[in-house]
């Protein structure tokens, strides 16, 4: 169950699933600073972060892109939602001097299962005005590139000498590294940020100062209180639905989330793991059998003693 290497994938894929919202205007980055994870005040032409928007008591909302294309903030997030995420966002703006729009029938969103040249996470390279931007993606160097590209135009990629490739090869990536996709894995209200490794993957800042929710992200992390971890998994048998709950001697641990072919993401509860990590552990989740794999990136918090 490995990721593909980098250095033996060119493929691009149009990522349907995606949408983007416009931040424009002088106020645009201390606007967005207050509210979401990730340091705003990072993110420059050169630089894309990953960051999550919050409930005030700290559960998950939105997860996105954040980057900077012809002098504006872009909000590379799930297609789906972005209409709920643009009314959200519409409450703080208050007297900030920003515009906010949609602009996801002008652009289409690429994941680029290649290097492309970039050697660091988050680094980003304009096109041209108007005609899009590339950049590493800000949590794993080997989930490739992220492409926003003007609709109907793959001439920067092709270019590249890169053929498009199926959604089923983009999944496949993410999930054999672990990777959330928004409310797909993440619950509405519900979840942790560090449950999905978003300190690993740079997706949230601990240094910037207050925002949305940082009160109980901030606890989480210093007392040591994450008690489930997504991590991926191999799937022997049908891939169970996502949602389904798996146990142990009668106690839940854990939930299946998203699958493709047989590789899947389950959020599982560590105390489950034991001290078997790194052993065969399984589990029997519907009529499949699970059995988890943690990935180079991941870390484990030394949980806290009651």
């Amino acid at each position: 169950m490995d990721p593909v290497k980098m250095s033996d994938s060119a493929v691009f894929v149009a990522l349907p699933n995606r949408g983007l919202l416009k931040i424009a205007g002088p106020d645009a980055h201390t606007y967005l600073q207050g509210l979401v994870s990730q340091d705003v005040k990072r993110v420059t032409a050169d630089r894309a972060l990953y960051s999550a928007f919050l409930t005030p008591q700290g559960k998950y909302l939105y997860d996105f892109f954040v980057f900077e294309m012809d002098g504006a903030l872009m909000l590379d997030c799930e297609a789906d939602r972005r209409s709920d995420f643009f009314k959200r966002l519409s409450m703080y703006k208050l007297r900030s001097d920003v515009t906010l729009s949609d602009v996801s029938d002008d652009y289409q969103v690429y994941g680029v299962l290649a290097p492309m040249g970039f050697s660091e996470r988050g680094a980003a390279k304009a096109l041209g005005t108007g005609t899009g931007v590339v950049y590493a993606d800000p949590r794993l160097l080997d989930m490739g590139c992220r492409a926003v590209l003007a609709q109907g135009d793959t001439t920067p990629l092709e270019s590249a000498s890169l053929s498009a490739g199926t959604f089923d090869d983009y999944e496949h990536q993410r999930i054999t590294l672990g990777l959330a996709d928004g409310s797909r894995d993440m619950g509405v209200d519900k979840a942790l940020l560090l449950e999905f490794g978003f300190e690993e993957l740079d997706g949230v800042s601990f240094s910037k100062g207050c925002f949305m929710g940082q009160e109980l992200t901030a606890r989480t992390r210093y007392r040591g209180l994450v008690k489930k971890r997504l991590l991926p998994v191999k799937i022997d048998g049908p891939a169970p639905a996502p949602g389904t709950v798996f146990e142990i001697d009668g106690r839940e641990a854990g939930e299946m989330k998203t699958s493709v072919g047989d590789v899947g993401l389950a959020l599982i509860r560590i105390d489950k793991l034991g001290d078997k990590l790194g052993e065969d552990v399984s589990y029997t989740c519907a009529d499949a059998t699970l059995h988890p794999n943690v990935p180079s990136w991941v870390v484990f918090q030394k949980q806290e003693d009651k």
